[in-house]
Parts: C-alpha cells; sequence; structure tokens
C-alpha cells in the first residue's frame, strides 16, 4: 500500500508540474509576409516591427507570466506559397499571426488560420474582401490594423478631381488582389464623382518593360496616371514615361512607402503622389519605439509601426482575457480598444480597424513626407 501512495504521489507531481510547466510555457506567435522576392523591402518592415514588439513586451514581464516567441513566415506574396506558410505556423504551435502583407496571401491563408483556430491580424493587407468575406462566413478572428481600399480609393480620387478637374485620368492596375481592388475603389470613386477614366489598363506584376503601356496612356493625351500596383512595377512606369516623354502627375496607394521605390524610379519619382495613413513614425505614441529603432540604425517607415501595433493589441487581448483561447481573444479585441504605437485602437465587428484615415504623401529628392 506504500508503495502504491509513493507511485500515486509521484504521478501527481509529475502531473502538477505538466501543467504548471503548460501555464508558463512561451506563447509562440508570428509575422508572415514577403521576407524574400520582389517585396522583401515590407517583409522587412514587419519582421523589424514584430521583433521590436516581442523584444520590448518580454522585457516588460510578457504575458500573464510568459514570453512570446515568434516564427517568421516568408510568403513571397505568393497565394499557394502564403498557405504553405500558414500550414506550417500551425504545425508550429503558433497561436497569433500578425500578417500577410499582400492581401492575394492574406485572403487564402485566412482559410487556414481559421480552419485550426489561429488568430489573423494583417498590417498592411487592405483588399476590402479579407474581412468582408470573412464576415459572410461569420468567421471571428480576423483584422487588420490598416486600413481599407475603399476608404483609400476614395481619398484618392477625391484628390484626383478636386486637384485635376477636367484632366485625362488613366487607372492601370497589375492585376493583384491589393492592385486591382484598390485602381476599381479609385475608378469607382472617379465615376462617383463624375469623372470616369479615360484609360482603364492592366499589366502584369514582374513586368520590366512598359513602352507599349506609355504609347498608350501618350496616344490617349493622359495627364493623371493612377497606379494600383506596388513600388517595383510602379517606379519603371514612371521612369519609362519620362524617357519617352509623357508628362503626366503618378498618384498610387500605400504599397509605394519605401525607401526602395526612389533607387528604381530615380529623379523621375519627383512629385510622385501616393496615399497612406498620417506618418505613425510622427506620433507621440510611437515616440520612444521609433528612438529604440532609430537607435539600431533602422528607419520604422512603412508598415514597421503597424506590425508592433498588431502584437500589442494580440497581447493586450490575451492579458485582459486571461489566456490564448482565440474565441474569447477575438471578442475581446471587438468589445475594446487598445493602446498602442498607432494610438488608441479599436475595431469593428467585421474586424476592421475602427476611423481609419489616409492623407496625401509625395516624393521629393528621394524621401517622402505628408504633402502640406
Amino acid at each position: 500500500m506504500k508503495q502504491l501512495k509513493t507511485g500515486l504521489a509521484a504521478v501527481a507531481l509529475f502531473a502538477s508540474l505538466t501543467v504548471a510547466g503548460a501555464a508558463y510555457a512561451d506563447i509562440t506567435i508570428a509575422t508572415a509576409g514577403p521576407m524574400t522576392g520582389q517585396y522583401a523591402a515590407f517583409g522587412e518592415q514587419m519582421k523589424r516591427g514584430a521583433e521590436q514588439a516581442v523584444a520590448d513586451i518580454n522585457a516588460a514581464g510578457g504575458v500573464n507570466g510568459q514570453k512570446l516567441k515568434l516564427e517568421v513566415g516568408d510568403d513571397a506574396c505568393d497565394p499557394k506559397q502564403a498557405v504553405a506558410v500558414a500550414n506550417d505556423l500551425v504545425n508550429k504551435g503558433v497561436v497569433f499571426v500578425a500578417g500577410h502583407f499582400c492581401s492575394s496571401s492574406s485572403i487564402p491563408a485566412s482559410a487556414v488560420y481559421n480552419e485550426n483556430n489561429v488568430l489573423q491580424m494583417s498590417p498592411a493587407s487592405t483588399n476590402p474582401a479579407l474581412t468582408d468575406e470573412a464576415a459572410v462566413k461569420g468567421w471571428t478572428n480576423i483584422f487588420r490594423t490598416c486600413g481599407r481600399d475603399d476608404y483609400q480609393g476614395a481619398t484618392a480620387s477625391k484628390y484626383i478631381v478636386t486637384n485635376f478637374k477636367g484632366k485625362k485620368v488613366a487607372v492601370l492596375h497589375d492585376k493583384s488582389a491589393y492592385g486591382k481592388g484598390l485602381a476599381d475603389e479609385t475608378k469607382k470613386g472617379l465615376e462617383a464623382l463624375g469623372a470616369p477614366p479615360a484609360v482603364y489598363e492592366a499589366y502584369t506584376q514582374g513586368d520590366k518593360d512598359f513602352s507599349a503601356l506609355v504609347s498608350k496612356l501618350k496616344a490617349a493625351g493622359v495627364e493623371v496616371v493612377y497606379i494600383g500596383g506596388y513600388h517595383t512595377e510602379a517606379g519603371l512606369i514612371i521612369r519609362q514615361s519620362a524617357e519617352q516623354g509623357l508628362k503626366a502627375t503618378f498618384i498610387s496607394g500605400d504599397a509605394q512607402n519605401t525607401a526602395e521605390f526612389w533607387s528604381i524610379a530615380g529623379e523621375a519619382g519627383e512629385g510622385f503622389l501616393f496615399t497612406f495613413a498620417p506618418d505613425p513614425r510622427n506620433k507621440d505614441t510611437a515616440k520612444d519605439v521609433v528612438a529604440k529603432f532609430k537607435a539600431a540604425g533602422y528607419d520604422p517607415e512603412g508598415y514597421t509601426l503597424y506590425t508592433y501595433a498588431a502584437i500589442q493589441v494580440f497581447a493586450g487581448a490575451v492579458k485582459a482575457s486571461g489566456g490564448v483561447d482565440t474565441k474569447k481573444v477575438s471578442e475581446y479585441i471587438r468589445a475594446n480598444t487598445f493602446p498602442t504605437v498607432l494610438g488608441t485602437l479599436g475595431f469593428d465587428a467585421k474586424g476592421d480597424v475602427k476611423d481609419p484615415e489616409y492623407v496625401m504623401y509625395i516624393w521629393s529628392k528621394g524621401a517622402y513626407a505628408e504633402k502640406p
């Protein structure tokens, strides 16, 4: 009998230690985006933002006594690769993903995260379908800290009609979920304001020669060109337009907020306009974090702080709800607001950030800034 009691005590002790160990195990989270490929500049932004957020949260004691552990997924902005990355992260025990970057990656990956009860919060995917489709399907685990293309397109179209009244406008897109979605929302806005574009044309991601497209724009007498796409192609279109003598004002969306744009467009990029939220680097709420980045020799441009904020929201919701249960955490996120480097964030029923704001930026002398 004594041996039996001893054995039972040992089992009980082992069980208690196992439970305690589980309670204080790391919380595995991830960021996922284009760590390689032509959009790797944005993957770098996300990785840096996630790493700093995890470091700062862990340095402050972690979340409910647990430390955050970061995994990084590289989808190269390829939809199929994004699904593979999502499955890999699930297999690694990830409970939260700050990602992906491209809408064409976030949307298919979201199905994997929903099926496996993982919370997803994209810092950069602006296509409305990400949260609209999730809401229709009854998914409650999909969020974003950035705005949507319908807001961004409305800002661009209003700006064009106000500042270029009577000018011939072309709307271009790269066929991607992000680029086409943004171009279509801008086109819709122009049409609603009584100024439909004279040209609506597609090009292909990865193309290098846009001479035929530029010739078409010249022949149509276009004076304003709106580009729904990424900086890699936009920079080439603008440079080749200058080389072929097309004198037009170029406007685009938030995927132009990387210093890499100027290395592609060169001086032809002077005066290039794009929409983005008010620069988070200038917010008082981001001052200390921005100082840390700059002290380490990194400028936290673009979506760096949006990724940081996504992890802040997750950590805050886990702390308040008492655990990582996705249903409880998601419900808490929708019902509350969160102090972040972006300011106070709240989310609507679909998981979109409330009251997104877009302003116009201008490239000049190799740098971009909010347009006065």
